[in-house]
């Protein structure tokens, strides 16, 4: 059985889900002490350390392995998923999947570098992160590696993201907040953004570092606080699942009015697990925008499209699977969206292709088709490579 039932489906969102010691092999001196443990007891190192021993002892196990098999999708996730954390395993779920390619994000191991007090930390901890990323995707050609590279100093990004391009990787994440203390649109970033327009290797936006949540004062509300969504790695609430959008609005916002996607005509990303339901009004608003300040904004004046139509030539998005992705279709344009299943995290749930399926029906094979396959190929710059390998 193939999960893809014969469409051709490329995911635009899967994870690693990190062991205790995933960086410690990449790290050397004073590093390698400091992210020996990805987890601390306070984060619930024990219950995850747990799991993960559950999980390799499957591998010993030849009747637990072939149940864990019959559908990894709708099984366990998190470390209990069937190849979460360990790359031959998830060659063989990719393999029941079906998916041509999946792009792979990590999940704890960010954490090491969100929490770093000093740039030499900070860039120490996402060379060894990108290292241990990039070794686990080397099992399979499908498996895409998203580096992660802090935009904290444009030097350093720059270099690290060299680094781990040259290495492997198929794109680059980063916070999506200001970048350090600048707008991701300042000049001096221009020569990181021409490196990835020129390598044809696009950014990403993600859940996780710089995502906005409830301010800490709207939680003082007299009540005990929920339990967070277990499980994936983001740990969400309610009122935090409210705002995931509005730190991608103010990052593409930055890009398009300080001139990156004008100056970058060929620069492409997507932002990943942070919905797309808002995506329709943002364009609008966007454009709004344009015709209330354009009269006395020069930067506004000088662009040479609707700010919109940036967006709709660089950028994918990835709705949640219970979202109504026919209708932000209908509500905006067909390119602009993309298969993603979040495997091995639960939020992608146990029938990520289904859900969408049912939320595109009545549309053509065609815009079908640019959903689950072609937006991503658009994304990774797949088809000017094949323009360019046909031409050789």
């Amino acid at each position: 059985m193939v999960y893809t039932k014969g469409r051709i489906v490329n995911d635009a969102d899967a994870h690693t889900m990190e062991t205790q010691n995933w960086l410690a092999p990449y790290l050397e001196g004073e590093y390698k002490e400091l992210y020996s443990e990805v987890y601390s007891k306070r984060e619930g190192g024990e219950r995850i350390t747990q799991m993960i021993d559950m999980a390799k002892a499957r591998k010993t196990d030849p009747e637990a392995r072939a149940k864990a098999l019959e559908n990894p999708i709708e099984g366990a996730k998190g470390w209990l998923g069937y190849g979460g954390f360990d790359k031959d395993e998830r060659v063989e779920a990719l393999d029941w999947l079906g998916f041509e390619n999946q792009l792979v994000f990590p999940t704890f191991g960010l954490g090491a570098i969100t929490k770093a007090e000093t740039d030499d930390q900070r860039y120490a901890a996402a060379r060894a992160l990108n290292m241990a990323q990039q070794d686990f995707c080397d099992a399979d050609p499908r498996l895409q590696c998203v580096a992660f590279t802090p935009l904290d100093d444009p030097d350093r990004a720059l270099e690290e993201a060299k680094f781990a391009i040259e290495k492997g990787a198929a794109a680059v994440m980063f916070s999506a907040g200001p970048a350090g203390d600048k707008s991701p649109g300042h000049a001096a970033f221009d020569p990181f953004w021409q490196y990835l327009q020129d390598r044809q290797i696009p950014f990403m936006l993600h859940i996780g570092p710089g995502t906005k949540v409830q301010p800490s004062k709207f939680k003082n509300n007299g009540r005990e606080r929920a339990p967070d969504l277990h499980g994936g790695g983001e740990n969400l609430r309610f009122p935090d699942f409210l705002c995931l959008w509005y730190a991608p609005q103010e990052f593409l916002t930055a890009m398009v009015y300080d001139g990156v996607f004008q100056r970058f005509p060929d620069l492409r990303g997507g932002v990943i697990e942070s919905g797309a339901g808002w995506v329709p009004e943002f364009l609008r608003m966007l454009d709004h925008g344009w015709y209330s300040f354009n009269r006395t904004d020069p930067y506004l004046k000088d662009m040479d499209q609707m700010p919109s139509e940036y967006i709709k030539r660089a950028i994918r998005f990835t709705p949640f699977p219970n979202e109504d992705v026919g209708r932000m279709i209908k509500d905006s344009s067909p390119e602009l969206y993309m298969f993603s299943s979040d495997y091995p995290h639960p939020e992608g749930t146990k029938d990520p292709l289904g859900k969408f399926e049912t939320s595109l029906e009545g549309l053509d094979e065609g815009v079908k088709d640019m959903f689950f396959r072609t937006n991503y190929d658009h994304m990774m710059f797949r088809e000017s490579q094949a323009v360019a390998e046909a031409a050789e």
